[in-house]
């Protein structure tokens, strides 16, 4: 038994309670909230890394009973990179939200959203995990909804409904695993499960709704407005963090519960829609009009990768072969949510310093902000997949993989999303290096636009040159070009 693990949910979730009583401090309970989570989640991470995996039974109740509390390499990877994100985004709120009657708004449901994404990545029991994924969704719709303007409350009640079709379904698939096999606990489902109808329908249900909230294409329809209209700060957090969580138990679902009862066509059908995400979630970014617009079809487009990497994961021989698969996809979606939350951050810079992110009229924008255009610039590098950012890596991982195992059909598609996300950054980096004066005078002091660069930095600099350092972290004892950190 390990009480660390109740930590991280419990520190954001006193947070958001201090922030919903004294609203006039509630600057200082996120910020003080995030600190604290960011240090135990460190803590958390360093105690896999000595003992591979921790548990907790809330209460001293069995799992089964009780709720159980897990953290592996992977979910101690992501709860890492979430506190992260979480502090450097709550850093940057503390400039983006000058009205007191927002600001009093977002700090309760922010750090209530950080509570549902910490006790999701936990989670050990699948009903838990439902809770979790409800709570983390009905935070994003309300803190999706702060803006005001009819365009933002008009994608929130969209993002609303499709996600409560979303939970439906997967709440239906969680039913049917408990009259099928008599519990939900995950690590107890593991050995349960077999190839058979009821494993089958529950699974399709369960993946159905988690693809819905990841916005895999075609059912992305719903994230881009949602993420184009929301306040800065929300669209780093749901296009860093939100659809990645949904995304973080499809491979929990497959890799740990269902894997016995997989077939290749399953993951190559869903290797397919992540192509199409690629490629249309780039093109559509290409011919955005608006910087947020832009970085919301992005977020299409790089979530398809990660659905691209599944065909390949399972189709790798078990043993080193399929653990540099996983650690290139962890590898991906660590990189990718710094990058894109770097990319949000500095567009809420933008915006708030031109008034508008019409990317035509953006010009002087390398002047008057060179600290926000060297930020985008970086995590740019990382979202085309250049090195030294962590995504080089990872694509050519998977295409050195995908080559191995026969899958030919993803090179091409990872050279084109490459080619197109090449296109849009530099569309946007030619626009702020040309002439005008968009943006107005130079920033006397560059405070909020410090978190967006410091996230592009460890998004290119620091998991591309420490990536070994990863894959051994979610994969132990796994060497990597002979060398065992």
């Amino acid at each position: 038994m390990n009480n660390l693990l109740i930590w991280p949910v419990a520190l954001p979730l006193i947070g958001s309670l201090l922030a919903l009583v004294w609203p006039r401090r509630a600057d200082w309970a996120g910020i003080g909230a995030s600190v604290a989570a960011l240090a135990v989640a460190g803590l958390v991470a360093a105690d896999v890394m000595r003992h591979d995996s921790l548990e907790l039974a809330i209460g001293g109740w069995t799992p089964g009973l009780g709720i159980a509390l897990r953290a592996d390499g992977l979910s101690a990877a992501l709860l890492l990179m979430s506190s992260l994100v979480a502090l450097a985004t709550a850093i940057y709120a503390t400039n983006y939200f000058t009205d007191a009657h927002k600001r009093a708004d977002f700090w309760p449901l922010w750090l209530l959203l950080i509570t549902a994404l910490h006790a999701l990545l936990l989670s050990g029991d699948l009903f838990n995990i439902y809770v979790t994924l409800e709570l983390l969704g009905l935070a994003a719709v309300a803190l999706a909804a702060l803006g005001r303007t009819r365009a933002a409350l008009q994608a929130a009640v969209r993002y609303l409904t499709v996600g409560l079709l979303g939970s439906l379904a997967f709440l239906t698939g969680v039913g049917l695993v408990y009259a099928a096999y008599g519990t939900l606990d995950m690590s107890t489902l593991a050995g349960q499960v077999r190839a058979e109808p009821a494993a089958w329908v529950a699974l399709a249900l369960m993946t159905s709704g988690l693809l819905i909230k990841s916005a895999l294409f075609p059912m992305h329809f719903w994230l881009p407005s949602a993420h184009a209209n929301a306040p800065a700060p929300v669209s780093a957090a749901l296009s860093a963090l939100v659809v990645k969580a949904a995304f973080y138990l499809v491979l929990r679902l497959w890799l740990d519960v269902f894997d016995v009862a997989l077939g290749p066509a399953a993951a190559g059908m869903l290797g397919v829609l992540g192509a199409f995400a690629v490629i249309w979630g780039s093109w559509k970014a290409f011919r955005a009009e608006r910087l947020k617009l832009l970085a919301a079809y992005s977020t299409v487009a790089q979530i398809g990768y990660l659905f691209v990497f599944l065909p390949v994961l399972l189709a790798s021989a078990p043993g080193a072969a399929r653990d540099l698969v996983f650690g290139a996809l962890v590898l991906f979606a660590l990189t990718h949510g710094f990058a894109k939350s770097a990319f949000f951050l500095g567009a809420g810079v933008v915006l708030q310093r031109a008034g508008h992110d019409r990317i035509a009229e953006l010009g002087g924008t390398a002047r008057a902000l060179p600290v926000t255009t060297f930020g985008l610039a970086l995590a740019g590098i990382a979202l085309i997949g250049l090195p030294p950012s962590g995504t080089f890596l990872a694509k050519w991982q998977l295409m050195a993989s995908a080559i191995e195992v026969g899958q030919w059909l993803w090179i091409p598609v990872i050279a084109a999303g490459s080619l197109l996300a090449g296109a849009y950054v530099f569309r946007v980096l030619g626009h702020a290096f040309g002439p005008g004066e968009g943006v107005g005078p130079a920033l006397a002091w560059a405070r909020q636009e410090l978190p967006a660069l410091l996230l592009a930095v460890v998004a290119t600099a620091v998991l591309g040159l420490g990536a070994v350092h990863v894959w051994s972290f979610v994969v132990p004892g796994l060497a990597i070009g002979g060398i065992q950190p």
